[in-house]
């Protein structure tokens, strides 16, 4: 079997899992944001200090800012080989994505837990 360095999974399978299984989570995320703005009917910054001043809030965060990293971290890549067939310019826009999508998961953890 061929391993793929780039790859954020070890198979076809366990990728197509773990994007199954990211877009889940980040769907769960976003119906939930938009659910608690619908019902707060003031939306202010102390409201929603409070809603991430709570640990589950912070863990269900930081969940959905990790499977937002692995979820574009395969799509990208499987995006990326089947389109760009030219290895120099797949590697610089893997590249690229990839420490963006690095830089967003730790700016998360960062704002979230204020290390």
């Amino acid at each position: 079997m061929v391993k793929v360095a780039s790859s954020f999974g070890r198979s076809g399978t366990h990728d197509f899992i773990l994007l199954r299984a990211s877009a889940i989570i980040l769907l769960t995320y976003v119906l939930f944001l938009v659910s608690f703005f619908v019902a707060t009917p003031q939306l202010t910054f102390d409201v929603w200090a409070g809603l991430f001043s709570n640990l589950w809030m912070k863990v269900y965060t930081l969940l959905a800012l990790t499977a937002l990293l692995a979820h574009g971290w395969i799509g990208v890549w499987q995006v990326l080989t089947d389109y760009v067939k030219n290895s120099l310019g797949r590697g610089v826009l893997q590249f690229i994505v990839s420490v963006a999508l690095i830089a967003y998961w730790l700016t998360g953890l960062f704002v979230l837990w204020g290390v």
